[in-house]
């Protein structure tokens, strides 16, 4: 069975309404980590990026397709690692609202691409995203996530304060459970859109987490 969604062609609209924090949603997630060796920027410094795709589906209070990279970075005052989101799109002008006004997530617009295909226990799945026409990343996974048991998540994000929060820094909890294991994952990312900087690099490990339930916020 194959599943296909269009590409969409979101358009911004003036204050979209999206729901309060925090946020229940469902849904799949594909993650790969790379090593960056060397400084892209002050705030892409070297280190370890995960790299990710996710579908937000119904129950949720928003349904969309999402591209981001995240990175661990040790937030003032807090205890342990966080993750911080330096680079995100979405195709629901609602999410980007909330992400930008609730917890400073800079989240911009784009237009995705997905395929899936079960055979078997294995899903094969394909992924794309593009900003005006043009590439940002394609990815490809093989996974075997339905038969993994359902288990326990939880973690934290620090985002240093945007315009939409005059400044100030955000901080919120994600935690929930889903099927998740290990999976095959190949990544290409255009050396000359906005994640140019990941262009060429071998993703050192991928892992999907099917059906996930999570709050946010």
């Amino acid at each position: 069975m194959t599943e296909t969604s269009s590409p969409t062609s979101p358009a911004a609209t003036s204050a979209p309404a999206y729901p309060a924090a925090p946020w229940q949603m469902t849904g799949s997630l594909f993650l790969s980590l790379f090593r960056v060796p060397t400084k892209v920027d002050d705030s892409r410094p070297a280190g370890v990026y995960g790299a990710a795709f996710v579908s937000y589906e119904e129950p949720s209070p928003l349904t969309y397709s999402e591209l981001l990279v995240a990175r661990p970075v040790k937030a003032p005052g807090s205890r342990g690692r966080r993750v911080s989101i330096t680079d995100i799109w979405v195709d629901s002008p609602a999410s980007v609202a909330g992400g930008r006004e609730l917890w400073a997530i800079p989240k911009g617009l784009c237009d995705f691409q997905l395929e899936s295909e079960h055979r078997g226990p294995f899903a094969r799945t394909e992924w794309s995203a593009s900003l005006e026409r043009r590439p940002i990343a394609s990815a490809r996974f093989t996974d075997a996530a339905r038969i993994a048991p359902r288990t326990p998540f939880k973690g934290q994000t620090f985002q240093p304060g945007i315009e939409d929060t005059d400044g100030e820094d955000r901080r919120a909890t994600l935690q929930g459970s889903s099927r998740a294991m290990p999976c095959w994952g190949a990544w290409e990312f255009d050396p000359d859109g906005p994640l140019g900087w990941l262009a060429g690099r071998r993703a050192i490990a991928s892992f999907r987490m099917r059906d996930f339930q999570m709050s946010f916020g």
